[in-house]
């Protein structure tokens, strides 16, 4: 069979990248014929907690798969733990697929859907003798699985009759034993090398209402049973895994095995899930710290959660080429965190808008200026993106810098404004420092410079070299702006990493969230919801949805360059 015509254009596209492993199976399945030489392939979370950025690469791959190949994905819910399941996390989740830019059509299932079906399958194994019901305590049939060096214990219950296990499975069905009392288990092989084969769980009772189903069912399927069957059901080719579940394939292909007879059979592949530095990946332990309020919710943009990152200003754009870049790999490695954000300053270069904003303002006075007039400046919106075009910014007599680019004592190659130094204004004037006021304390009041005013675009001295250029905004002009400072959520690389005796969230980092008003450019106040601009020599930032016409919210995204990296080669 040749390759598929998508997959070529697409090639194209992408240059010469070499094929991942995955894609060179998916490719010798296409030349073999297997399964009708169809590529389907799924995503299927379970709607207990919102998707964190290593989903966003299962979610790029499989999507990204079935679209190289010609073929389907499926979203998929695996619903069948109503304890910890909301439709709340199946709202979202189809919110971030679609904000991610993938499409599943109308190809929307959950395993509820196979309930029936899954049900069915499993008198049919209690018919065949390969499943019975014990009656044992969970703690009970745990300790008799035994360990990898030595063999598990059969139950007691091992060698009920089949029409003993079958009547007390419908009994099981109809809600007529307690939760916890007794569960349904395959019948294999409690010596087996592989401890997923010692008798795996198949149902298990709870009376906890189903989001769908409601209190039709008080028995649901495990994941390793309900998994395989759905994935037949729905015609999946290729049903791609993390690697965790490497181990649980096996089992995957005995259910398939015992229940199925044709020649179509879905194919289950792993890959390493991602690891990132100073991110923590356990939705469980993420869910922790939206319920105790250690972050402000899901979409905290401290949280590595696609709707945080989103709320942070990250763009589809950048996550889909982050996980482009790390490709896909057959074993566990970490990626530095560094490399997201530099997808996402890669991207936001081009996009965002720039604007004038002075994080931590000091008076800066032209004494030659004239008082009381208003000068409007051309400032370019984006050099990255020509039709952007440009705007008007107001310029004054009197203007806020950032503090820090002004030292009275400064350090050989300070490019910026000291005593007798000339610096730059962006899209303005060169000026010169005559004089620094003080209070009583020391601290600086205000900046007196003097304006070279033939400086300006167009004037005498416009091109005169000056090595310095630093922004500005115009005192009577400016704008209030809150800005939140988000930093990393976690101290340490590996935030599972932590003293004997100590917790997790010791390493969280109480600085990752700073709050401050700025001063701003007047063409602010009309920035939209979500939207991103590049505040000049500072970073890059997006309008938070807490915005209200008096207050305008913004969140910093990244900042311009990788500062952290420059912490740990100090430190190091």
């Amino acid at each position: 069979m040749t390759d598929s015509p998508i997959r070529d254009e697409n090639s194209k596209a992408e240059g010469s990248r070499a094929l991942n492993f995955i894609e060179e199976i998916v490719e010798e399945n296409l030349r073999e014929g297997k399964n009708d030489s169809r590529v389907h392939t799924r995503f299927p979370p379970e709607p207990n907690g919102y998707l964190h950025i290593g989903h966003a690469k299962s979610i790029c791959l499989n999507f990204g798969l079935a679209q190289r190949y010609g073929g389907k994905t499926n979203l998929r819910f695996d619903d069948t733990n109503p304890t910890k399941e909301d439709v709340e996390y199946v709202d979202s989740i189809k919110e971030d697929v679609r904000w991610l830019g993938f499409s599943w059509d109308d190809r929307e299932f959950y395993a509820s859907d196979y309930f029936e079906q899954l049900y069915n399958w499993a008198e049919k194994l209690i018919l065949d003798g390969k499943a019975y019901v014990d009656d044992q305590p969970a703690e009970e049939i745990s300790k008799q699985r035994g360990t990898v060096t030595t063999p598990g214990v059969e139950s007691p219950f091992r060698n009920r009759s089949i029409d003993e296990n079958l009547t007390l499975f419908r009994r099981m069905k109809a809600g007529e034993f307690a939760e916890g009392s007794c569960v349904l288990r395959a019948k294999i092989d409690m010596a087996h090398v592989n401890m997923f084969f010692r008798d795996p769980i198949l149902y298990r009772i709870s009376f906890t209402p189903h989001h769908r189903t409601g209190t039709k069912w008080c028995i649901y399927p495990m994941y390793d049973y309900a998994h395989g069957q759905s994935d037949y059901l729905e015609g999946i080719t290729h049903s791609i895994c993390t690697l965790e579940f490497e181990v649980h394939r096996p089992l995957y292909d005995w259910f398939l095995d015992q229940l199925t007879t044709t020649a179509y059979r879905p194919r289950q592949i792993e890959f390493a899930r991602l690891n990132l530095t100073y991110t923590m990946m356990s939705k469980r332990k993420l869910l922790e710290l939206v319920k105790n309020n250690y972050v402000k919710g899901w979409d905290d943009p401290r949280m590595p959660t696609i709707s945080g990152l989103r709320r942070r200003g990250y763009t589809p754009e950048s996550i889909r080429s982050f996980a482009d870049r790390i490709g896909v790999a057959r074993r566990d490695n970490i990626i530095d965190v560094s490399l997201l954000e530099f997808s996402v300053r890669e991207d936001l270069n081009k996009k965002a808008n720039r604007a004038l904003a002075v994080l931590n303002p000091v008076k800066l006075v032209l004494t030659n200026y004239p008082e009381g007039v208003t000068e409007m400046l051309t400032a370019i919106n984006n050099p990255e993106n020509p039709e952007a075009g440009s705007r008007e910014i107001p310029f004054s007599r009197e203007l806020y810098i950032e503090r820090e680019d002004f030292m009275e004592v400064p350090p050989k190659k300070f490019f910026r404004l000291f005593p007798d130094g000339e610096v730059r204004l962006k899209y303005g004037y060169i000026i010169k420092c005559d004089e620094v006021v003080k209070d009583e304390n020391g601290e600086i009041l205000e900046i007196r410079c003097t304006c070279d005013m033939d400086s300006k675009t167009g004037g005498l001295t416009a091109n005169r070299k000056i090595k310095g250029t630093i922004h500005w905004v115009s005192a009577k002009d400016a704008i209030d702006l809150e800005v939140r400072l988000f930093d990393r959520l976690f101290k340490t690389p590996d935030p599972e990493d932590y003293p004997e005796g100590g917790d997790w969230k010791d390493n969280l980092n109480p600085e990752s969230l700073k709050v401050i008003t700025v001063k701003g450019e007047p063409s602010l106040r009309s920035a939209t919801v979500l939207s991103h601009f590049q505040f000049e020599r500072i970073g890059y930032f997006n309008v938070d949805p807490d915005t209200t016409a008096e207050n305008i919210v913004f969140n910093r995204t990244v900042s311009l360059k990788d500062t952290w990296q420059k912490v740990a080669q100090n430190e190091g």
